[in-house]
């Protein structure tokens, strides 16, 4: 038999669970400022666990590992005058870009390391040398630095200036262009005092903020993990319903926990 308030009531209870539902999804996915510092506070432990984990991983690995000292010396360059007129390279910005890249090309080659290492006897091939070697023109001057990187700092000091030295005897020797290039030793290095590499202060603040970033993260997601309610406010927004009353939690004495347990039994 159709009874059309049984089904009137169906709908609103259905219209009632849709309206509910709205607005439990409504309530959950809004997150205010003062819920997230209450987060932030419950789980900073696990901020401060993670942080200081990652910090003394990376202090603890740079103070592992070895110095590396960088020794550097300058190189002039330059252009001989001759009588017949021809294109002088320094004289515009485009020749001296030239000059420079040729010139660096020539000190960074294999046939200079070898020279090099075959001059000092180093125990080291060439691709060794030449990894640790950087070539760069100091910005709008005539001048190239020459650097190299190496765990001895006497080392460091002698394979520079080896390489300055067989660099501007090859290329002077070699006269590869129309132009007569000149190159001379500007500079020579001096032993480096303190290392360049590792920093363990750099890599302490740099591990500071990676720490940080990870243990937020791990903490809001042990969040978004856990459906315990912790409060009657957490539950009114999450719910969309007031709460009425709130049952406090007490402990139950172990004489009365022995009693209940008892009558239990007998029951």
């Amino acid at each position: 038999m159709y009874d059309p308030m049984h089904n009137s009531n169906e709908r609103t209870v259905r219209t009632s669970a849709t309206q509910e539902a709205a607005t439990y999804t409504e309530v959950e996915s809004y997150i205010s400022l003062k819920d997230l510092l209450h987060i932030f506070w419950r789980r900073l432990w696990i901020v401060i666990l993670i942080t200081f984990v990652v910090v003394g991983s990376a202090v603890g690995a740079s103070l592992g590992q070895k110095p590396v000292y960088e020794a550097s010396t300058k190189l002039l360059l330059g252009q001989t005058s001759q009588d017949e007129p021809q294109v002088n390279l320094m004289g515009s910005v485009e020749g001296l870009q030239q000059l420079t890249h040729t010139v660096a090309t020539a000190v960074d080659s294999r046939p200079v390391a070898e020279e090099v290492i075959q001059r000092h006897g180093l125990q080291m091939n060439s691709q060794h040398l030449l990894d640790n070697l950087t070539v760069q023109q100091i910005e709008d001057t005539q001048f190239l630095l020459l650097s190299y990187r190496d765990t001895d700092p006497e080392r460091a000091q002698e394979i520079i200036d080896g390489i300055s030295d067989a660099s501007t005897q090859r290329i002077s020797e070699a006269n590869a262009t129309r132009n007569d290039i000149t190159i001379t030793v500007w500079e020579y290095a001096a032993i480096p005092t303190s290392p360049i590499s590792p920093n363990p202060i750099r890599n302490g603040l740099l591990a500071l903020g990676l720490g940080l970033m990870l243990g937020m993260g791990l903490a809001f997601l042990l969040e978004y993990l856990d459906d315990r309610w912790r409060s009657p406010e957490e539950v009114e927004r999450v719910s969309g319903v007031p709460t009425f009353g709130v049952i406090p939690e007490f402990e139950v004495p172990k004489k009365r926990r022995r009693k209940v347990r008892r009558a239990l039994e007998d029951v």
